[in-house]
């Protein structure tokens, strides 16, 4: 049942319409009211649901639901960009093989035959390694001889290494014989001894304490094992024991 204020200027006073003041909105029914906490609840509760799924007139859509949508169109057609890296065809053996040395070669200089074994591992074909591998000799970036005249001078001086464990390491690199035998001739035999005094001095005291004969096969097997010829090794072991005074009488014999 509806409860009606009667407002002066009412139709109950003069038989006319409503007054002004309900244009406003000033007679309501009990359960209605203009501009009440209805009304106010009633509007904000579909701006919620409209995140959900809902579509503007223009037919774009937002929220959760065209999310879903969105998603399900990419999961369905994808993007072009992502369809061609799927779609990437393989690199040119060509270009694979420079990667590859070029990788190789990043801090550290390689002789042509560690560079040739690495691609002949990974299955490149052997006329592609062969062009990258002769342009890279023409460019410089392969240098064998280079290589092995940096590796002589390293290897003795930072290892104590002689000419003939020299020549077995880069043999094993793959170095021409000749490019070897230019890269080791850097090393004469004196300086070659004067190495080997250097790494007896440095051994010598360890040694102290043991039976002469015991001093002498320590030591010159070391020098054996860097790549020291037995005649070199027994007369630069024979000086460091006089020297501290041991006894050498009969340390002629080969050890």
């Amino acid at each position: 049942m509806t409860r009606r204020t009667e407002w002066p200027g009412s139709a109950d006073d003069s038989g006319a319409g409503p007054g002004p003041e309900f244009a406003a909105g000033q007679e309501f029914d009990d359960g209605q009211a203009a501009g009440s906490d209805h009304e106010s609840d009633v509007s904000h509760r579909p701006a919620v649901r409209a995140g959900r799924g809902r579509s503007t007139a223009s037919g774009a859509g937002f929220g959760e639901g065209a999310g879903r949508r969105s998603r399900s169109r990419s999961r369905d057609g994808g993007s072009p960009s992502s369809s061609r890296a799927e779609k990437r065809e393989p690199l040119d053996p060509v270009e694979q093989a420079r990667n590859i040395c070029l990788r190789l070669l990043t801090g550290t200089p390689r002789t042509r035959k560690q560079l040739a074994d690495a691609l002949r591992k990974r299955e490149i074909p052997d006329e592609a390694a062969e062009e990258v591998l002769s342009r890279f000799e023409d460019v410089g970036l392969i240098d064998d001889a280079a290589f092995a005249g940096a590796w002589v001078e390293s290897r003795h001086h930072g290892r104590g290494l002689a000419r003939r464990a020299l020549v077995r390491e880069l043999r094993t690199k793959g170095v021409d014989s000749a490019v070897i035998d230019e890269a080791v001739g850097q090393l004469d035999s004196e300086q070659e001894e004067e190495t080997a005094r250097e790494l007896v001095a440095r051994k010598l005291r360890s040694t102290r304490g043991l039976e002469r004969d015991k001093r002498l096969r320590r030591l010159a097997g070391m020098l054996a094992r860097k790549g020291y010829g037995e005649g070199m090794a027994l007369r630069v072991v024979r000086r460091a024991l006089e020297e501290e005074g041991e006894d050498t009488e009969g340390l002629d014999e080969p050890f």
